[in-house]
């Protein structure tokens, strides 16, 4: 994992033998925006404050546009901020839209904790996609004082990150602690099993966000009030 960084930006790093300069190949600027003009947001590469804040917004203005249309992630990274992370899931979770998500090819601690934040139902993965969960690092520095409150700090970042993943993936708090001491590979079928996701995509018209119900669809999340 990641143990460059200060821990005031914990992030959940790329995995063992990848630096913070080694990024996925990223999607190109004209590809992206067709697919946010379907309704399709993508992660490729390590999450950051930049991109963290992009999608975030991107989550809200497409919520904005159609509150009743599918709103779908995409997921290709090794990982990355733990705050930008939970800035994502947060809104996911109040936006009053189905968000699906889906793991492209690797879905790595905080693509993982995406993966598993996309609405019950609807997160999937591609047949030879792998998903990798593990606890996140930071560098701690400065006084003891200064350790003494950052290592507390951490604790209640840990603490989080264990709490919410047990509850999207319906594991014992204490089955997700163990299951993430050490890096912890999944493969497709596993990660199902595991509750990190609930099918294994066999159709492409199985990623494609559905439309809002004035044309023609229905929304099965009307229990949210935006």
């Amino acid at each position: 994992m990641c143990g460059c960084a200060r821990f005031a930006v914990t992030v959940l790093g790329t995995v063992d033998g990848m630096s913070d300069n080694d990024h996925v190949q990223t999607f190109d600027d004209t590809a992206r925006r067709e697919l946010y003009e379907q309704r399709i947001l993508v992660l490729d590469g390590q999450l950051d404050d930049d991109n963290g804040t992009l999608l975030a917004t991107q989550l809200i203005a497409l919520s904005v546009a159609d509150r009743s249309a599918d709103i779908a992630l995409w997921v290709h990274s090794p990982g990355g901020s733990v705050p930008a992370m939970l800035a994502i899931r947060d809104l996911v979770k109040l936006v009053p839209n189905t968000v699906s998500t889906l793991a492209l090819g690797i879905a790595y601690s905080a693509g993982q904790f995406l993966l598993t934040a996309g609405t019950p139902g609807h997160r999937r993965v591609l047949p030879h996609a792998r998903v990798l969960m593990h606890q996140g690092s930071a560098g701690i520095g400065g006084s003891a004082v200064d350790v003494e409150l950052q290592a507390g700090d951490l604790r209640h970042t840990r603490d989080t990150v264990l709490g919410l993943t047990a509850k999207d993936t319906g594991q014992p708090v204490d089955k997700v602690f163990t299951d993430s001491l050490h890096d912890h590979w999944f493969t497709a079928e596993e990660a199902i099993d595991y509750g990190f996701a609930d099918a294994i995509v066999d159709n492409v018209a199985e990623v494609v966000p559905r439309q809002s119900s004035h044309a023609g669809f229905t929304n099965d999340r009307k229990d949210r009030v935006w």
